[in-house]
């Protein structure tokens, strides 16, 4: 949510929603940066007018565009828990069987 509060922040400042622009709102704003995701938000806010979903929302809905873009991160971010966890377990059984042969 952070960023989509960073791009607001901008656009009410009518500041340009660039890359840049909003690796420096979520820096002095203390938060860790993720490249991917500050990427899929540039590039789904380009084609969006911000005025006219504020005007036609209500408070509950997100723009499809940047919902799907979220969705997407969050999954690919599931994906490497995945690979981690499996990647610590492999790690946990090579220790175990060292264990067992005195290693």
């Amino acid at each position: 949510m952070e960023y989509i509060y960073a791009a607001l922040l901008l656009h009410s400042a009518k500041k340009e929603i660039t890359e840049e622009n909003l690796r420096n709102v979520l820096t002095a704003a203390g938060v860790s940066i993720d490249e991917a995701r500050l990427k899929s938000l540039v590039e789904s806010l380009k084609d969006i007018n911000i005025d006219d979903v504020i005007k036609s929302a209500s408070s509950a809905s997100i723009p499809v565009q940047v919902q799907t873009t979220t969705q997407t991160t969050t999954e690919t971010k599931a994906e490497e828990k995945k690979k981690e966890d499996s990647k610590a377990a492999e790690e946990q059984a090579v220790a175990g069987l060292a264990a067992l042969f005195g290693f």
